[in-house]
């Protein structure tokens, strides 16, 4: 008998059905080509991993303001739907789930790693201080253009298309990525949101925004296809808010009401709050939780601890049949960091299965 039952379980997060609950987190990979479309390469890295009770792509930008990092992908036009929708099927195919990670970078990027018609906006013209990875080597971050209160309602109708292009790909549902330093999570911050319309100042305006944008992607095919990823208190890309256990707290006191197809929380203690502990205490729905779970931890968080399911990243780069291995008490492939972000298949489709 395998000794990890719990994670072996099935699993029905709002519309959307899970063999098992590892969960692969989303994980930027960098391969895409040069017009932000997906190609065979990903088709195998997707198909791979499909036995997977869930795979959540990597970060999928929604517009070409919207990227921020080099060989990312889109998902804004035809063609990238059509890119996607080849992945969504090889993963159909083996059985699988597959929700799309819309990912808007706001301030976080460079121009040579965007459409050269792409602006770098945010909340407030404040400059991310922390350096990014280009073609031509790290490159400090320009000053980005603050959003009018006119262009925040484009961005969450940009959104909102994004989350309609995803179902059109076949993705079965969309999360939207609001830690790591990115547009919502700088109009979260006190850091990085000093406007004084509706959408800043107070903390209820500086809600205001990332509600709006899941209300706009709930609007598709319901909020049961939709959920959101956080880490509070996460200092990453220069991120700084005066109270995140005060923020978050509120935030996840108003998702509540919208029944989300569940809450992604990062747990990250050097940042001196516990984030599951938080989204236990404020989150009435069901909770995927990641960082570090080795597969006896996550099964044993998931028969005391009330989450759901259990999401990996690293152990999904090396081991496409992760959940194979857990249940055969099969041994891990080893990571090689060198390769998470260069072009090409070493590292990306060639870990061996058992």
């Amino acid at each position: 008998m395998n000794q990890f039952k719990h994670l072996l379980q099935p699993l029905q997060l709002g519309a959307l059905t899970l063999n098992n609950r590892v969960v692969m987190a989303p994980m930027t990979r960098s391969r895409a080509s040069d017009d932000d479309l997906v190609s065979d390469l990903h088709v195998d890295y997707y198909r791979q991993r499909a036995s997977a009770g869930m795979i959540i792509t990597e970060g999928v930008h929604p517009s070409i303001d919207g990227k921020g990092y080099c060989r990312t992908p889109g998902i804004y036009n035809k063609d990238q739907i059509l890119a996607w929708r080849r992945v969504t099927d090889a993963v159909h195919q083996r059985g699988g789930t597959i929700v799309c990670q819309i990912m808007h970078c706001g301030r976080v990027g460079s121009p040579l790693n965007k459409d050269p018609k792409a602006e770098t906006v945010a909340p407030s013209a404040i400059r991310c201080r922390d350096q990014i990875f280009t073609e031509q080597g790290m490159q400090d971050m320009p000053t980005p253009r603050a959003l009018t209160s006119a262009e925040i309602s484009e961005v969450i109708e940009q959104y909102r298309q994004a989350t309609e292009n995803a179902f059109a790909a076949g993705f079965d549902g969309v999360e939207l990525h609001g830690t790591s330093g990115y547009l919502p999570a700088q109009f979260l911050s006190t850091g990085t949101n000093q406007r004084t319309d509706e959408y800043g100042g107070s903390l209820d305006n500086r809600l205001r925004f990332v509600l709006e944008v899941l209300q706009a992607m709930s609007s598709v095919l319901g909020a049961e296809r939709v959920g959101l990823r956080i880490c509070p208190g996460n200092p990453f890309n220069d991120l700084q808010d005066d109270d995140p256990r005060q923020t978050f707290s509120a935030l996840l006191e108003k998702i509540s009401e919208m029944q989300l197809a569940y809450l992604h929380v990062i747990r990250m203690p050097a940042a001196g709050l516990d984030n599951i502990a938080l989204a236990q205490e404020h989150f009435r729905g069901p909770l995927i939780v990641n960082d570090s779970y080795d597969a006896a931890e996550a099964d044993q968080v998931l028969a005391e601890a009330g989450i759901a399911a259990v999401s990996f990243g690293r152990k999904y780069i090396a081991n496409p049949d992760l959940v194979e291995r857990f249940a055969s008490g099969g041994p891990l492939n080893k990571l090689d960091a060198s390769t998470l972000y260069t072009p090409g298949p070493k590292g990306f489709t060639d870990y061996p299965t058992l």
